[in-house]
């Protein structure tokens, strides 16, 4: 196995992420494929390269993986929260700086649950009072 994998989880929505960051040469693979094959949208690129970008890791770390659940939103963003803790694990000094730009907190936003009674979570029938 390749020295000092650091593997950690990420998530997002539905979605979870087990990433690992090796140093290497910038490879990006997830579920076996390439970051442009995966995700059509620029948007989720964008998303998964900030945490490198942020400490000036792009082209040093190879970044595998392995996206369960959720779309493709969610999976881009559990990724990152994956890349984010890898790289904490790979040095320390990262953290404030990750922390900083809230990259290392679950975002909790999912979607609501739909109640009784209503045709979903917040919309009401309409109401007649005749």
């Amino acid at each position: 196995m390749a020295t000092h994998a650091h593997i950690n989880v990420g998530r997002r929505k539905e979605s979870v992420a087990r990433v690992r960051v090796v140093p290497g040469t910038g490879n990006i693979t997830i579920n076996g494929r390439t970051m442009d094959q995966y995700f059509g949208r620029e948007t989720s690129k964008m998303i998964l390269v900030e945490p490198l970008k942020l400490v000036d890791q792009i082209g040093k770390v190879d970044v595998v993986a392995n996206a369960t659940g959720g779309g493709l939103s969610g999976q881009a963003g559990a990724i990152r929260h994956g890349i984010s803790r890898a790289l904490v694990d790979l040095n320390a000094e990262f953290r404030p700086v990750l922390k900083k730009a809230g990259f290392l907190t679950r975002d909790a936003r999912a979607v609501e649950r739909k109640k009784y009674g209503r045709p979903g979570a917040r919309k009401r029938f309409q109401f007649s009072k005749r």
